[in-house]
C-alpha cells in the first residue's frame, strides 16, 4: 500500500493538487474495468472519493497483471496475485486471488515436495516417461511396466513394484525418476533413496532422532523406491536392522516398493549373504530375498550405456 499512499502525498503536496487529483480521477474512472464494476450501482461522489484510493490501486496492480512477463519479474503488491474490485456492503475494497502463473507455480511446487529424495542428482528429479528412449528393445518392457504401475496405481490399492536389474547405464534410475515424477502429478508421495550413499547417512545419524524419522518416512511413505540396491557395502547391521524391518512394515501394510540394481536376484542373494566382515549368512540374505520378491516383479533393462554418450 505504501506506493499508493506516496502518490497521494504527493498529488496533495502540489500546487495544482486540485486539477491533478480531478486528472487521476477521471482516469480511474475511465478505466473500463472500473466502469463494469461501477455499472449497476448507485455510486455518489463521496463514495468515489472516500474510496479512490482502492480504485487506484485496483487500476495500477491490473496494469502490472497485463504486462506481466513472468511471475518472478511480478511487481505487485502481493507478488502472483492478481486484484478484483469487491462491494464489502456499501464500500469497495480490493481482493487478490491468484493468477495463472501463481497457480501453476503453486502445483509445481506441490507435485515436487510430493517427491522427496536423498542423494539422487537433481537434473534426475526432472525425468519424465515422455523423455524415455525406447529404441533399446531391452529397455521396453520396463518403461511399459513401470508407465503403468506410475499411472494407475492408488494409495491404499494391493499392488507390486519393480525390481529393475541392469548393467550399469540402462537408465534404471531415470526410470524411478519417471514414475516418481508421473506419481507426484497425480498427488501420490514417494521417496527415492540412492542406497548407498543412504546407508552411510544412517549410520552417522544413529545417535539423533533424524535416523528414526528417516526410517519411519521410508516405512510408511506410499511408494518407496530403494535405487543401486546391492552397491552398498554389505553389513549385518544394514541388512537386518535397517532394510529387513522397513520392507518386513512395506510387505505387512502391502505398501509398493521398487528397487534397481547392477545385480540380479541370484547374484543381490550372494551380496546380502557376504558382510564386509567376511560372515556369511544365507538364510537371512534368502529372507531377504524373499521380501523383495513379494513387494517387486523382476525386471531385467538391456541396452547401450547411455553415461557413456552423454
Amino acid at each position: 500500500m505504501k506506493p499508493i499512499r506516496e502518490t497521494i502525498h504527493h498529488l496533495m503536496n502540489r500546487h495544482d493538487f486540485k486539477e491533478r487529483y480531478e486528472a487521476m480521477k477521471r482516469d480511474i474512472l475511465n478505466d473500463p474495468h472500473v466502469q463494469s464494476f461501477l455499472r449497476g450501482h448507485d455510486v455518489t461522489d463521496a463514495m468515489l472519493n472516500r474510496h479512490l484510493g482502492k480504485l487506484y490501486e485496483f487500476v495500477q496492480q491490473s496494469k502490472h497483471c497485463e504486462r506481466c512477463s513472468s511471475l518472478e519479474q511480478c511487481p505487485n503488491l502481493l507478488k502472483g496475485y492478481t486484484p478484483h474490485l469487491i462491494w464489502q456492503g456499501k464500500n469497495i475494497d480490493v481482493q487478490y486471488e491468484r493468477c495463472a502463473r501463481k497457480v501453476q507455480e503453486d502445483e509445481r511446487k506441490k507435485q515436487q515436495s510430493l517427491i522427496r529424495s536423498l542423494f539422487i542428482p537433481r537434473d534426475m528429479l526432472q525425468a519424465s516417461f515422455d523423455k524415455l528412449e525406447t529404441d533399446d528393445l531391452g529397455r521396453i518392457e520396463a518403461i511399459e511396466l513401470a508407465n503403468t504401475f506410475a499411472s494407475t496405481y492408488e494409495v491404499g490399492k494391493r499392488i507390486k513394484g519393480l525390481y529393475l536389474y541392469g548393467s550399469f547405464g540402462v537408465g534404471k534410475t531415470y526410470l524411478l525418476a519417471a514414475m516418481a515424477n508421473e506419481l507426484a502429478q497425480r498427488h501420490i508421495a514417494s521417496f527415492l533413496v540412492y542406497v548407498p550413499e543412504f546407508v552411510r547417512s544412517l549410520k552417522s545419524s544413529l545417535q539423533t532422532d533424524a535416523f528414526q524419522d528417516t526410517i519411519e518416512y521410508a516405512k510408511q511413505v506410499p511408494v518407496l523406491m530403494l535405487d543401486d540396491l546391492g552397491a552398498e557395502l554389505m553389513s549385518s547391521w544394514w541388512r537386518d536392522e535397517v532394510l529387513g524391518p522397513i520392507l518386513q512394515y512395506r510387505m505387512l501394510e502391502h505398501l509398493p516398493t521398487c528397487f534397481t540394481s547392477n545385480f540380479d536376484l541370484k547374484r543381490l542373494t550372494h551380496h546380502l549373504a557376504h558382510s564386509q566382515r567376511g560372515e556369511e549368512e544365507q538364510v537371512k540374505a534368502a529372507r531377504m530375498i524373499e521380501r523383495i520378491v513379494y513387494l517387486a516383479t523382476p525386471i531385467e533393462m538391456k541396452g547401450k550405456n547411455r553415461r557413456i554418450e552423454m
